[in-house]
C-alpha cells in the first residue's frame, strides 16, 4: 500500500507552514536530500499561498474557504495536488508566465507558479471559473544523482 495524505484546511496564511510540514515529513521515508525536502517545501508554500491569495476574494465565510492537499509516495517520488474551490484562473497559460499577477497593488511578485515549475519535476494547472484551481507537482527523489 502507498502512503498518502489528505488535508482540508481553511484557506488562512497560518495553515501555508501546516501543509508544508506535513507533506515535507511525508517524503521523509524517500529518504529526500536537504535541497530536495526544501524544493517541496517551498513548492507547497507557493502552491497553498495562491489559494489563501487569489482563490477566495470576498467570497463567503471562512468555513467556506478550504484548500484540500493530498500527497502521495511512489518508488522514488511525491505526488502532491493542491485543491481550493474558489472563483478560478482565467487564463492559466497567463497566469504561469513569469511576473505575472492580478493583484500587484498588494506587492505580489508573480512568481509563486514558476517557482513551483522551478523546483519540481512536473507542474500541472487546472482551473475552471468559479468552481477552483488544482496544482498537482511531482518531485522524484534522488533524481538528479540517477
Amino acid at each position: 500500500m502507498k502512503n498518502y495524505i489528505k488535508l482540508r484546511l481553511p484557506a488562512i496564511s497560518e495553515n501555508e507552514s501546516y501543509a508544508r510540514s506535513a507533506v515535507s515529513a511525508l517524503a521523509l521515508p524517500l529518504s529526500p536530500t536537504v535541497e530536495e525536502l526544501n524544493d517541496i517545501k517551498t513548492s507547497v508554500s507557493e502552491a497553498v499561498t495562491n489559494c489563501v491569495v487569489h482563490a477566495y476574494p470576498g467570497r463567503g465565510e471562512l468555513t467556506s474557504r478550504e484548500i484540500l492537499i493530498e500527497a502521495e509516495l511512489s518508488e522514488n517520488e511525491i505526488s502532491i495536488t493542491v485543491t481550493d474551490f474558489g472563483v478560478g484562473i482565467n487564463d492559466v497559460e497567463k497566469a504561469m508566465e513569469p511576473f505575472f499577477t492580478t493583484r500587484p497593488a498588494d506587492e505580489r511578485s508573480g512568481m509563486g507558479f514558476t517557482i513551483m515549475k522551478s523546483f519540481m519535476d512536473i507542474v500541472e494547472v487546472k482551473s475552471k471559473k468559479d468552481e477552483g484551481t488544482t496544482i498537482k507537482m511531482i518531485k522524484r527523489i534522488g533524481a538528479r544523482n540517477a
